[in-house]
């Protein structure tokens, strides 16, 4: 099978040759690469800039693993996805099925962390501030009460999930099949996104590089502090609308 014959996934703009299910959100929009015919244009991913600054997520988060982890991990996944997306280009002008499908894993990988990262930040406020407080996602609030009965009980749950995660990945609040829907705790292995139609209300960071040089092994104080700058207002957009106007990578 050519490229051109192969499954294409629209991500808001981006078409990729596929060889399984598309990995990525369908509501994403990252970036204006398509193909066509026999050629394809590309432009490159940017790293986003924080909407605070590096100390403001102190004592939560400190400056130095927010430098580290914003300038160095993110920028790496974004520059190795730009480096897969420019060979994919290649690829596909000569017709080099091969090459294709073994660029899935870095683009789903590459192209994971660069949209979880790009959530993550957003889902996060410094403390103190009013989108910390629950009061600022009355949908969202609701949604927890009926689903778990308490947010105390969904804390320890949600809690209980980060924890119980083996190796590196994820834990996300999602909204099952859109916007407004049953609410679920979910992990995801190593980079891989939350797959459409479900929409990733906010998600922690569970990779050692997002903590260890603060907590050390303590990934339960670590899970405990982020309770502490969760975007409430953030995630009650999610919730309520979806990500399609809110996430353009």
């Amino acid at each position: 099978m050519s490229p051109k014959m192969g499954i294409q996934g629209d991500l808001g703009g981006l078409f990729i040759v596929y060889t399984s299910t598309p990995p990525f959100h369908s509501s994403l929009h990252l970036t204006h690469a398509y193909i066509h015919n026999s050629s394809m244009a590309s432009q490159t991913h940017t790293l986003p800039p924080l909407p605070y600054a590096y100390d403001a997520l102190e004592p939560v988060i400190s400056k130095q693993i927010m430098e580290l982890h914003h300038q160095k991990h993110h920028q790496t996944y974004i520059n190795n996805l730009n480096a897969a997306i420019s060979a994919q280009a290649s690829a596909a002008s000569s017709n080099n099925a091969p090459t294709l499908i073994a660029l899935q894993q870095k683009l789903r990988f590459n192209g994971g962390g660069h949209i979880n990262h790009s959530l993550f930040w957003n889902n996060l406020t410094p403390p103190g501030t009013p989108g910390n407080n629950i009061d600022s996602a009355p949908t969202l609030r609701k949604a927890i009460a009926s689903r778990w009965g308490t947010q105390d009980t969904f804390v320890e749950a949600f809690n209980a999930e980060l924890l119980n995660l083996q190796g590196s990945g994820w834990g996300w609040l999602v909204s099952k099949g859109g916007a407004k829907g049953q609410l679920d705790i979910v992990t995801t292995k190593d980079q891989d996104p939350v797959n459409g139609p479900n929409v990733p209300v906010f998600g922690v960071d569970m990779w050692e590089h997002a903590y260890y040089l603060q907590y050390l092994n303590n990934k339960a104080d670590y899970v405990e502090g982020i309770r502490r700058i969760i975007h409430w207002a953030e995630a009650e957009k999610r919730y309520a609308s979806g990500l399609e106007s809110l996430l353009k990578l």
